[in-house]
């Protein structure tokens, strides 16, 4: 079985995949520190407080009654096991859907073929990512997954979480350029979330 540090689970979730009821996985760990993350606690990496074995039984119970199951973070990426686990999944005839920042190209091509969906989140231009996610390079890992899920095939849903004070009119029109250069469609705009947010500044500017 797999070994996934789970951090969360939603057994019902009609918001986390477009148009389909699931189940949503959440795992621990993160290895970039985007200053509108509404999941701070999912940062640091470590053990799960959910065992594998105990979603996979409620997954079990349910066949026939989901569509599908998508694994969230944190950055479910950065577990050495993704794939491993997508098979578990399938395996029971379930759809699978993953929301990723991309931070790991080598790790999301092993699980891409084991994928129906994915939501993937481009933070910024590529050349700005750092000032979002406060790791350098980052925006040229996340240009890297972007490529191999298009040459994939697989399902792919580009989103940009929107705060006036780290993204202007100038950069969204620029993630749309570069996406188009890549042939995938502009992103899909969605709205930062205060809540759960630990930077309080950026809470207060939401309206800005």
């Amino acid at each position: 079985m797999a070994e996934i540090a789970v951090a969360g689970f939603v057994r019902h979730s009609t918001v986390d995949w477009p148009g389909e009821l699931v189940a949503t996985v959440f795992c621990q760990g993160c290895p970039w520190a985007c200053r509108y993350c509404h999941n701070p606690a999912l940062l640091a990496a470590g053990p799960g407080s959910i065992a594998w074995a105990e979603v996979m039984a409620f997954l079990r119970r349910r066949r026939g009654l989901l569509d599908g199951v998508v694994i969230s973070g944190g950055e479910p990426t950065l577990q050495k096991d993704l794939a491993a686990a997508l098979s578990e999944i399938r395996a029971l005839g379930f759809r699978t859907g993953l929301h990723t920042g991309g931070p790991y190209p080598a790790r999301l091509a092993q699980a891409a073929p084991l994928l129906d969906w994915v939501g993937f989140d481009v933070k910024a231009p590529f050349g700005a990512y750092d000032r979002i996610t406060g790791v350098p390079g980052s925006g040229a890992k996340a240009r890297d997954s972007l490529i191999l899920l298009r040459d994939s095939g697989v399902a792919l849903d580009p989103r940009t979480t929107v705060h006036p004070a780290l993204l202007s009119a100038a950069d969204l029109a620029r993630v749309d350029a570069e996406l188009g250069a890549l042939g995938l469609p502009p992103s899909r705009r969605q709205p930062f979330r205060a809540e759960g947010c630990a930077d309080q500044a950026l809470g207060a500017r939401a309206g800005a």
